[in-house]
């Protein structure tokens, strides 16, 4: 794991620029057991702590629905990650790699992603295992395992058919 501003032989970190293309909405915040990043998965386990995602008004209504998907894709903002490094050295062997071809944390646009369990939703809070990020780390966007999901609307015409 990268520690605060540390810089491992051969990383290249580069000067970032202000941030002006686009402008998020943080829709809720994550509480999760972690709030030290060396204690922190790497990876988040669906038998891991359950974790609590609490939303904040008005987007707590968007919940409806989700009940009925097994699993949920949580994107958050890693907004406690360095944004410079273009090259990493993920184990620290003296190798290193471009940042998109690693799922670091350490990212341009610090975006993480997770695969969690739905355990359940409780008004404005959904509750999840699986996630492998810090306390307090701002929520993006919810939506439904996209390898479970199924469209709920009939076909349209257009649409791709499968079969005869």
């Amino acid at each position: 794991m990268v520690r605060l501003n540390e810089i491992r032989p051969g990383e290249v970190a580069v000067e970032t620029p202000e941030p002006s293309d686009a402008a998020l909405v943080f829709i809720g915040r994550i509480r999760t057991p972690w709030t030290d990043r060396l204690a922190c998965p790497r990876q988040g386990r669906q038998d891991g702590p359950v974790c609590r995602i609490e939303l904040f008004e008005p987007w707590s209504a968007g919940l409806d629905g989700l009940a009925q998907y097994g699993a949920v894709e949580v994107l958050y903002w890693l907004d406690r990650s360095r944004r410079d490094l273009i090259r990493q050295s993920p184990r620290s062997d003296g190798t290193t790699r471009g940042v998109f071809s690693l799922r670091s944390p350490v990212r341009p646009n610090p975006i993480g992603t997770s695969l969690a369990k739905l355990v359940a939703i409780e008004g404005a809070t959904v509750l999840v295992r699986g996630l492998d990020c810090l306390d307090g780390t701002p929520l993006i966007d919810l939506k439904p395992d996209r390898c479970a999901f199924t469209p709920l609307a009939p076909p349209q015409p257009g649409d791709f058919q499968v079969g005869p």
